[in-house]
């Protein structure tokens, strides 16, 4: 698994102390299930999200950011099918791990 450090050298620990002490289990087990899904998964921590994608070329299948007391969640099954969002609230398992584990088997 490789790390980007792309938003001016912010890192996950970053990311994560700026988002809602009650979202930050939900964000942990959102990155843990993501870095679990392939050896080829790259992190890329921006401003204030994080970027999950297959490879080093870069196809995202997953965008994290923290939103007050909950999460969006971008994912990208394909380049030239558009994003579907989703809003999951602190303590929620929303079934977020099917919808990221499709995408990222999806992703070209």
């Amino acid at each position: 698994m490789e790390m980007f450090q792309s938003g001016g050298g912010r890192s996950y620990a970053d990311l994560r102390g700026q988002a809602d002490p009650a979202v930050r289990p939900l964000l942990d087990g959102i990155r843990e299930f993501c870095l679990s899904l392939g050896p080829n998964v790259v992190e890329d921590v921006r401003m204030h999200r994080v970027v999950f994608a297959k490879s080093i070329s870069f196809r995202w299948f997953a965008d994290v950011q923290p939103d007050g007391d909950g999460l969006l969640v971008k994912v990208q099954r394909g380049r030239s099918e558009p994003a579907g969002t989703a809003r999951l609230a602190a303590g929620s398992d929303a079934g977020y791990e099917g919808m990221i584990r499709d995408a990222y088997r999806n992703i070209r």
